[in-house]
Formats: structure tokens, sequence, C-alpha cells
């Protein structure tokens, strides 16, 4: 039996699959199992390195997810929601590590995965790297520490095809901010002004969203009052962040017990 951990990349044929592919072939800590892709796509069947335009490297590509769950010990998915929510109920019956970096999950989604949490280990969050975790943490810090006279507003950038507004990094920092703040987020936040508005309420969290180009991320948080600004702030240009964080989650996820754990605590940071 292999020493290293065996993993599966859900969607292995997008962006971030593909990321994870290389990340995941670099380390001598884990080794690919198997991806999946979508219904229909070319690479269904085929040899992963081969499909990649390389050698053979005998990866296999699947279609139904649970032909590959039931041979890894840890999946990475940064697929859909309701793909994710398909894969959690999955990886709930196999007992194997689900690490989940999908945005846009909505309340009922959260709750079928918290329930298969039960079952397994799951680590998901709104992004996997290093410093925006830290930022996470600075953003609870600083919202505790300043009264309502400083308003907040995170305000994040991305390319143009992302789908999903506000970004998950950026809801992940506006329940920092609304943790800091001792409310709950969901009763303060304002996540869309147009017309008139009116004057800005004491205590809301306002977001705003820019799409353009090929922006990998960018997010600020602005606690703005009178006569001063505090502006912390994340950027990053390369994807390979994102995939070293869900593969070091995936590592520190072996031998855990069930239940649902953020970023923070593959780090130590909480």
């Amino acid at each position: 039996m292999s020493e290293t951990v065996g993993i599966a990349v859900m969607g292995g044929s997008g962006r971030m699959g593909r990321m994870l592919i290389e990340t995941i072939q670099a380390s001598d800590k884990a080794h690919l199992v198997g991806v999946t892709a979508r219904t229909g796509h070319a690479w269904i069947g085929q040899d992963l390195g081969e499909a990649m335009g390389g050698t053979r490297n005998g990866v296999p590509v699947f279609e139904d997810p649970l032909e590959v769950i039931a041979k890894a010990q840890a999946v990475i998915d940064f697929t859909s929601p309701q793909a994710t929510v398909d894969h959690a109920l999955l990886t709930a019956q196999a007992r194997c590590v689900h690490v989940i970096g999908t945005t846009g999950l909505s309340a009922a989604d959260l709750e079928k995965i918290a329930a298969a949490a039960h079952h397994a280990t799951i680590v998901r969050a709104g992004n996997m790297s290093l410093g925006v975790n830290l930022l996470v943490q600075l953003t609870r810090q600083v919202a505790a520490a300043l009264d309502e006279d400083f308003d907040i507003e995170v305000i994040e950038a991305h390319h143009n095809q992302k789908v999903d507004a506000p970004s998950g990094t950026a809801l992940m920092l506006g329940e920092a901010a609304a943790e800091g703040r001792g409310v709950a987020l969901d009763d303060v936040a304002d996540r869309g002004r147009d017309g008139i508005i009116g004057a800005r309420e004491t205590g809301r969290i306002g977001f705003s969203a820019i799409r353009g180009g090929d922006i990998v991320g960018e997010h600020d948080v602005l606690f703005a009052g009178p006569g001063e600004r505090v502006v912390l702030r994340h950027m990053a240009t390369d994807r390979r962040i994102f995939a070293r964080g869900a593969l070091k989650a995936a590592l520190w996820g072996q031998g855990k017990g069930p239940g649902e754990f953020s970023m923070a605590s593959v780090l130590g940071l909480r």
C-alpha cells in the first residue's frame, strides 16, 4: 500500500481542477487515484495523462463520482453547489476527507453539508490561501476593536468568468467582521446598492463586487471612520495558492474524526 495519501479531484478538466492535478502530481505526500469530468466531456474513460496531452500515467477519468470516491482517502472539490452537495453525501458514506472550495452554496446546501460532516471529515472554506485566512482573523480583531463609528465595506475583484457574487472569500470576511461586532451577518449585510438608497445605516456591512479580465482575486476590508480609514488587503496573483491550500487541508484531515472544519483549523489559527 502506498504511503502517500490517495486523492480524487472532482471536476478535473476545469481551470482549478487542472491546477489541483498539477499540484498533487508534484507532491511527495499525495498521489492521484482518479478525477471526474462533467457528463459528456471528451476526457471521460480516458487515461488522464493522455487526456491532458501527455504520456499515459494510469490515472483514470470517471463520469460517476462514486467510482473515484470509493478509491480515495481524500476528495478535493471545486465544482458547483449541487455537485458538491451530491459529493458530500457520497464522501460521508465512504468516510473519506472532503475538501470543499466550492462557492455560491445556499443555506440549504450548507445544512446538507453539515449533516454529512456527522459521518466524515469536511474542510470547507471560501478561500484556501494562508494569506486570506490570516486576513479573516485580522478582520475579526479589527472589527471588535473599532466601534460603529467605523463603517465596514468588503470590496472584491475577480475575473470575468466568475459566476457568483459576492465571492465566497468576501462572505468569509463579512462573517468575520460581523462576529467581531457580535452580530449576525444576515442582519446587517448590504449586498447591492442602486438608485436613491438614502444615507448609510449605522452598523451595516457593505459588499461591492468587481468583475473583469483575468483577475485571480483581490479583497479589501475597509473600516471608514471620522477622519481616518483602515484598509486590510489581500491580492492573489497565482491560482496555485488555492491548490496548495486544498492539498494541505486534504493531508491535515487524515485521521481526524467527523466534523466540519475551516482552513483556520488546518493552519492552526483556531
